[in-house]
């Protein structure tokens, strides 16, 4: 499966603000962003200069999301298309799908540093949902759906650092979690104002609707 290989950091730099593509560590003093927060490249610092058209503002926040979330473009139109077709607003249907991926899913509840790592023990077989093992990062998860960390699996060092250095998941009401014993719940579908991420998401419908 194709997947971003490069800088992370590079990306908060093109999209001008944090992503928070590390986790906890991007609210550190040792994020790259801090010290550099121009768009990379050797024209980075005059690039701000530059006029933005309508398409650049609304194709600069649909790459924000889909680097957020790190969903290639083609999934990300995919899921675009089942939010169209959903009722209630698409742009909304289209954040709550995101936030249902169990890679995000595993990431807000703290059993790893980032999504990406999150993807990373789902594809090596660490993770259970309703006690049956799931590889699949993309999984929607449902509500009421238990997501927990496989037994023979806790002592990794990359999940006991991200339940000892993750940011607290307590003020998202729709997970429980309980880091003591590996597992959480997905309580329910959050709304668009419970999310509190910084996406625009009527600028990615217009993107999609030119």
């Amino acid at each position: 499966m194709a997947r971003y290989l490069g800088s992370v950091c590079k990306l908060c730099r093109r999209e001008g603000t944090k992503l928070m593509l590390k986790g906890a560590r991007c609210m550190t003093s040792k994020c790259s962003f801090e010290r550099r927060s121009y768009v990379p490249g050797q024209h980075g610092t005059s690039h701000a200069r530059k006029k933005v058209t309508d398409y650049g503002i609304h194709l600069r926040e649909k790459q924000k999301a889909r680097r957020i979330y790190g969903v290639l473009e083609r999934q990300f139109k995919k899921y675009f298309e089942i939010a169209d077709k959903k009722s209630g607003e698409t742009g909304e249907n289209l954040l709550v799908l995101l936030e249902r991926r169990l890679d995000n899913v595993v990431y807000r509840m703290g059993f790893a540093p980032s999504r990406n790592s999150a993807r990373q023990i789902i594809r090596h077989g660490h993770i259970k949902v309703d006690g049956k093992k799931v590889n699949i990062p993309s999984f929607l998860v449902k509500p009421n759906q238990q997501i927990e960390i496989k037994e023979n699996s806790r002592s990794m060092e990359l999940i006991q650092d991200a339940l000892q250095n993750s940011m607290d998941s307590s003020h998202y009401d729709w997970l429980s979690v309980d880091r003591s014993n590996f597992r959480g719940e997905f309580l329910y579908t959050p709304n668009r104002e419970q999310l509190e991420i910084d996406i625009n998401a009527n600028l990615i419908v217009e993107f999609y609707s030119k």
